[in-house]
């Protein structure tokens, strides 16, 4: 009896690393949950609160495991799901605290009550998918004020809950000791040989110097963040006088580096995306770059402002304001990410997650691309 319940207990501990075994990894992306806001229409409501549309998208990626990819040639085809080994979300966690928009304190506290509670989905080695995150412009909006009235005026709340999670300080954050110059979110986690490379808003020249000192080791890196590689002025410190957010300029100081391509928010950024082009190039171990802002599903090759460099760029969709599926629920979706790391290949697939509005069960595949690593 003995020697069977030890070959009983090898036999589970084979089947629950068996993923690992077999090289194969699987992620969700997502963006922009926006919580503090509504939905205009959802599931034959209107006004819809952000925690009730979030709520229905975990339900669905709850769904994940038990549902098998599609026959379309990506990796991993026609195979059983099985388990999410992370869940990825570039930021705006929660909305920016203008007028009829909740606190960033009651929109973290929402986030983790139903991040953290209703997701149900584990990893390859049978633990609870650890959810991975960024900050997004509103996040730090939140954080250092805006140029529109906002109340309150600062609310560090989901910057101290970003930092907390990812960077696991000996002494934990608070909203009121948060400092956003200081208590910077970039960080690197290596998933089954996967490195995963999460900097601040957009990678600008500090995050890019502090990726410099830690971009060591050997296997493929994949970039995420909240914005776009042509990113905006406006996310850049202002330029001008005492260089504050003042409704003037209309710089929001997202970012540390001072806006180098004119004084308004109205121009280009054309030499801070050579920094960004410039940092690509000399690290070609960063095969993918991943974003949320823009609030809709995209796969496509940044070529830089010079056309000197092309890299993978995956758009992702916004459970709240999607470009697209703010307008058409039907069109409401995230990413599921699938990588060989043995055969060195990954697949993105866009899951539409609310394709029957009347009957979430169903899960609907959209764009899909395969690329090398």
């Amino acid at each position: 009896m003995r020697r069977h319940s030890g070959l009983l207990l090898i036999f589970i501990l084979l089947t629950l690393s068996g993923s690992a075994q077999n090289g194969v990894l699987q992620f969700v992306f997502t963006s922009d949950v926006h919580y503090g806001i509504t939905r205009h229409h959802f599931r034959g409501a209107d006004d819809v609160p952000s925690t009730v549309v979030n709520r229905a998208m975990i339900a669905a990626i709850n769904q994940l495991p038990s549902g098998s990819i599609p026959e379309d040639g990506g990796v991993g085809a026609g195979q059983a799901i099985g388990h999410i080994d992370a869940i990825l979300i570039t930021g705006d966690i929660a909305n920016r605290e203008e007028k009829g928009v909740q606190s960033a304190a009651t929109s973290w506290g929402q986030f983790e009550a139903d991040y953290d509670h209703l997701l149900g989905t584990k990893d390859w080695n049978n633990k609870p998918t650890p959810i991975l995150l960024s900050p997004g412009n509103h996040d730090v909006s939140d954080a250092v004020g805006f140029w529109r009235p906002m109340t309150p005026g600062v609310d560090a709340s989901s910057m101290a809950g970003i930092y907390n999670r990812m960077m696991k300080p000996t002494h934990p954050l608070t909203a009121a000791t948060y400092n956003y110059t200081t208590d910077k979110i970039h960080f690197i986690r290596n998933i089954g040989g996967i490195r995963l490379l999460f900097v601040d808003c957009w990678p600008d020249s500090t995050d890019q110097a502090w990726a410099e000192q830690h971009l060591k080791g050997e296997g493929p890196v994949f970039l995420f963040t909240h914005s776009n590689p042509d990113v905006e002025p406006r996310f850049f410190t202002n330029p001008n006088g005492n260089h504050g957010v003042d409704s003037v300029d209309k710089f929001e100081n997202l970012l540390p580096e001072l806006y180098q391509d004119g004084q308004t928010v109205e121009g280009a950024t054309l030499i801070e995306q050579r920094g960004l082009a410039g940092f690509l190039q000399r690290h070609p171990e960063i095969k993918a770059y991943f974003h949320g802002h823009n609030n809709y599903t995209e796969f496509y090759q940044w070529q830089g402002p010079d056309k000197n460099i092309s890299i993978p760029c995956f758009r992702v969709d916004s459970p709240m304001k999607g470009k697209f599926s703010s307008k058409n629920e039907t069109l409401l979706s995230f990413e599921l990410v699938t990588i060989d790391t043995k055969a060195k290949t990954m697949t993105v697939r866009e899951c539409f997650w609310n394709s029957v509005p009347g009957d979430p069960s169903v899960l609907k595949w959209g764009e899909v691309k395969t690329m090398g690593l």
